[in-house]
């Protein structure tokens, strides 16, 4: 799979770096569950700056993985959306409730920051 996952404190930063076929996006789907588990992480950054194409397969899947680690107690970031990929996604209408989306690592990672610190502050 070409997606490297590393960790960085409470957080899994999953890049992507090259198109991905719909069997190795169901494959970083079940790899960041077991993960965001196994590691205790609170959040996840997903940065898709690689990809030229985000259809309907890849949004719906990256939806379920924000629904995925949410219930496995971790919020999702998305990054690096190109402004072409962008303006497609839109054109075509794609559901992307519940993402959250960033424009770069390091604003992803203050939005976990803030996002995570909320939850604890509620109690979650």
């Amino acid at each position: 799979m070409s997606v490297a996952i590393n960790r960085q404190g409470d957080y899994l930063i999953a890049s992507i770096q090259s198109d991905l076929s719909d069997s190795e996006v169901l494959e970083l789907r079940r790899e960041l569950a077991e993960r965001v588990g196994a590691e205790r992480s609170r959040g996840i950054v997903i940065d898709v700056a690689a990809l030229d194409v985000i259809d309907s397969f890849v949004a719906r899947a990256l939806r379920a993985i924000v629904l995925t680690a949410r219930l496995r107690g971790a919020v999702t970031v998305i990054v690096g959306i190109q402004p072409d990929v962008a303006i497609a996604m839109v054109q075509f209408r794609l559901n992307l409730s519940p993402l959250r989306a960033a424009l770069d690592l390091d604003a992803a990672v203050a939005l976990l920051d803030r996002l995570t610190r909320g939850d604890a502050e509620d109690g979650g």
